[in-house]
């Protein structure tokens, strides 16, 4: 650390440290200090694989420097949500945070305090850690189940292969004959550090890459030979589909099928109509996806043909109603053309391939005592270790802002008062962000730690300024394939009055009447606590130094390597020790939306609802190049790069008088945004796409002038978790401007 590189001018230290923020990567930058202030960014030019940063971590300066940062403690004085604060001290908003904790806790007990701690930092020990520690020393509050991101493909990887732990490293895809990219955008979403040049080199050796997506992205752009749009949420209809054509070719992996998995019949007699008289065929699919019957068969056979073959199942369309059963669907197509546990393979799943790993010193449980002796939910897949923690006393993060306003008389575990919000713009990240404001003014007491006034800390009774991941120190781990560490050094001091999480933690803790926990040790000593429960960190002060370290590893990593070459020495962690392609705790839970084998089922707000007949478009709220969710929405060079608008195709345009670059409304019951539309062909007709992540701003009027996608989805989610960010239907009108 603090290293002096040779050309360096005079006065420049060169500190190593991180971005971490919750967007597919975490990567190395090298931030040049001088006077005490970082004047630029570069990032990894080490050893191979580099983890080099994209534009958003390059942009970092715009964020740490911005004129909007919060700067002081701020306590509201106008009404709840209109955004009027005043300055206060540290010891004024604290002792007011303490003595409303206390009140709520006494009042109404523990269980009325909801931990909104998001994913805005994904550090080891700050962001939401030490605030979590503390709320549960002061006796428990709720949290939420549910993570908006991959909640249906955990829970298809959970009931078809008892793991997270499915995927291959990203290199291994050079091994591949075929990769099929299924809602997948690396180029925007990062996963992992290396993906987009992995993907580069698999295109350079001719390997074939097909995408399947209702847009045409940039990782269909500039790696795809082949694009197939596709009607959202039908994509279990496809995947079923082809397995039809497998099976009925007689084209699938019988050995693996035999040796590997149970309940294969069971899901033949669905493919061949044997259950309900309806063949699953490519011409039955081409009705609901819109995908031609021969491309269908064309890919089914190539994949089954091609082995080894990689299928990538994103989570993009299992952010969906019943997007577990996509992700069900794309697991058994994978076993049962025998791609799993093989080179050049990949079993779909949840697709975790590394991840850090505590020693058994370092393991614990849940220890949030609101959640002690509440039994499991239904629908929960509680016979299971790993996964979503399946107690009752949680509430689905798409429901929370009805249990705000219902509470027990709503069937919720328990009746809210108060929010802790950490490391998350929680009203603008959850759907039905209209319902999220009056759930957010229903309650007694919020507190946010924000660096912003985002539109959650506006809804804030106190408002604490939280410093940045260059004005404090952290680790951060891999995200799902890539093993590596960053270790993230302070660059600067913190600006203004900010501080970190824990530092607040260690200021408010007292005043709650709490012993001194981990907030009271060193954070260096912390972190080097962090690292000794790690088995594969064995040289902290190398990490710290380099800001780095790359964890070696003898050959890529397969899941399931040993599962697929003895699966009776070395069972798959489900209860048959097998795949589960037929799932017999998912039978006995007898949910007509849970079906023990996966299928294809309409719902709600589907292409074909009657609901359609009003709403004819289908909403597509897709992760945005320049923002990870909400963060950078505020940075000018992320917004210069690509304007926030909705996707729409021409001829959707057309019929509508929508113009390029025209400001429309994009709205339904829920509510109403304005914003520019974009007219491209890039997008299939009867679809559009918000970006998720911009800030909600509403007017007088309650239309939405920031654009964000959650004023129109729904707070709903499938029995299995999936949440419906990808299942909304609009309709599309030029704004009637003032």
């Amino acid at each position: 650390m603090n290293q002096q590189d040779g050309g360096i001018s005079e006065g420049v230290t060169i500190v190593p440290t991180g971005c971490c923020h919750d967007c597919g990567g975490r990567c190395v930058l090298r931030a040049h200090v001088k006077d005490g202030r970082i004047i630029r960014f570069e990032t990894d030019h080490g050893s191979q694989p580099q983890i080099r940063a994209c534009l958003r971590g390059r942009a970092y300066r715009q964020r740490l420097y911005s004129p909007d940062r919060l700067k002081y403690p701020l306590r509201r004085v106008g009404r709840r949500g209109e955004g009027r604060f005043e300055r206060v001290s540290w010891d004024e908003a604290l002792d007011e945070v303490a003595s409303q904790m206390k009140r709520i806790k006494e009042a109404y007990g523990n269980s009325a305090i909801f931990f909104a701690g998001g994913s805005g930092n994904q550090g080891m020990l700050h962001g939401p850690i030490p605030v979590g520690a503390m709320l549960q020393a002061f006796g428990g509050y709720t949290r939420i189940w549910g993570v908006a991101s991959y909640e249906g493909p955990l829970f298809a990887s959970m009931s078809t292969y008892g793991t997270i732990r499915t995927g291959n490293s990203r290199d291994d895809l050079l091994n591949s004959k075929l990769v099929i990219m299924w809602g997948w955008n690396p180029a925007n979403t990062v996963w992992d550090p290396e993906t987009s040049f992995t993907l580069a080199r698999v295109r350079e050796k001719g390997i074939r890459m097909v995408a399947v997506d209702p847009r045409y992205t940039d990782t269909a752009a500039t790696f795809a030979g082949q694009w197939i749009p596709i009607r959202p949420g039908t994509d279990t209809a496809m995947l079923v589909a082809m397995a039809y054509v497998i099976v009925n070719e007689k084209l699938q992996d019988q050995d693996f099928i035999d040796r590997c998995t149970v309940g294969f019949e069971s899901f033949c007699d669905y493919l061949l109509g044997r259950d309900d008289g309806v063949p699953k065929t490519p011409g039955w699919a081409e009705a609901i996806t819109t995908v031609p019957a021969e491309t269908i068969a064309a890919l089914a056979r190539d994949y089954a043909a091609s082995k080894p073959a990689a299928l990538i199942a994103g989570w993009g369309p299992a952010r969906a109603a019943l997007g577990e059963q996509y992700s069900r669907a794309a697991n058994v197509l994978c076993a049962i053309t025998g791609n799993v546990g093989i080179q050049g393979g990949y079993a779909s799943g949840f697709m975790r391939a590394y991840s850090s790993r505590e020693t058994a010193s370092g393991t614990h449980g849940s220890g949030n005592p609101v959640e002690k002796g509440a039994p499991p939910r239904p629908n929960s897949l509680n016979k299971l270790r790993g996964g979503t923690n399946p107690s009752s006393a949680r509430i689905h993060s798409a429901k929370v802002f009805d249990a705000m306003l219902k509470g027990r008389a709503g069937g919720y575990p328990t009746d809210l008062k108060m929010a802790y919000v950490v490391a998350s713009n929680f009203i603008n990240q959850h759907p039905n962000t209209n319902l999220g404001v009056q759930a957010f003014q229903a309650l007694e007491f919020v507190v946010v730690h924000e660096q912003f006034m985002t539109p959650t800390a506006k809804l804030g009774d106190v408002v604490l300024p939280v410093n940045t991941f260059m004005e404090r120190s952290d680790i951060a781990p891999p995200w799902l394939g890539s093993p590596y560490y960053i270790y993230l050094n302070k660059a600067v001091d913190s600006l203004h009055e900010s501080k970190s999480d824990l530092e607040i933690c260690r200021l408010l803790a007292p005043r709650l009447g709490l012993p001194e926990g981990i907030w009271g040790l060193p954070e260096e000593d912390l972190l080097r606590g962090i690292a000794a429960r790690r088995d594969d960190i064995d040289d902290f002060d190398r990490m710290k130094a380099e800001g780095v370290l790359k964890v070696r590893l003898a050959e890529p990593i397969v899941s399931f390597r040993e599962e697929a070459r003895d699966p009776e020495s070395h069972p798959f962690p489900t209860l048959t020790g097998r795949i589960e392609i037929f799932s017999e705790h998912l039978a006995e839970m007898k949910h007509p939306s849970i079906p023990p084998v996966p299928g294809y089922l309409s719902h709600e707000e589907g292409y074909d609802a009657p609901l359609a007949g009003k709403y004819p478009l289908q909403l597509l709220t897709a992760h945005y190049k320049t923002r990870a969710h909400s963060t950078w929405h505020n940075v000018p060079w992320m917004r210069e790069i690509e304007p926030h608008s909705v996707w729409i195709n021409p001829n959707d345009a057309e019929s509508r008088r929508v113009r390029d670059g025209e400001l429309v409304d994009v709205f339904n019951d829920r509510g109403r945004i304005r914003l520019p539309a974009k007219v491209t062909e890039r997008i299939m007709p009867g679809v559009v796409s918000v970006g998720q992540g911009a800030w909600y701003d509403p007017d007088e009027r309650g239309v939405d002038r920031g654009g964000c996608a959650n004023v129109l989805t729904a707070d709903a989610h499938s029995p299995g978790g999936a949440h419906h960010m990808n299942s909304a239907l609009v309709q599309i009108e030029p704004a009637l401007l003032d």
